[in-house]
């Protein structure tokens, strides 16, 4: 399969920032790699439609963000609310969880991500009603 033309920036810009991760991404990420959690798989840095996620876990369309400084500005969090009613209509669910948060208690969001891998793995598939 060939990137279109629209397509190749957006992978460009992914690769950019996996290679720029902050220290706290990186010490998620090792958490979250190899299918450590759940025994999901998750990419990190990721394309989906016109953003680029942080982390992912594609079976269970999970969406986990990890907010730096730049996230309490009021505009971007005006951004950040749009891009996750996007991803939402899209199907998928959005976890942010600020730097701070992920750096005093890394165990509590493992828990909390898991939490939410274990209901949206339980919840594929089925239709209501």
């Amino acid at each position: 399969m060939q990137d279109t033309p629209t397509a190749r920036p957006k992978t460009d810009f992914a690769r950019r920032r996996r290679s720029a991760a902050t220290r706290i991404e990186r010490d998620l990420w090792h958490q979250l790699r190899d299918r450590r959690l759940a025994g999901l798989k998750f990419r990190r840095e990721a394309p989906i439609g016109p953003y680029v996620v942080d982390f992912i876990c594609p079976s269970a369309r999970l969406v986990v963000e990890a907010d730096g400084p730049l996230h309490a500005d009021a505009e971007q969090k005006r951004r950040d609310d749009r891009r996750a009613r996007w991803l939402e209509s899209a199907g998928y669910r959005v976890l942010r969880f600020s730097e701070d948060e992920i750096l005093s208690d890394l165990a509590r969001v493992l828990e909390r991500i898991e939490t939410a891998l274990l209901e949206r793995s339980s919840n594929i598939g089925r239709h209501p009603g």
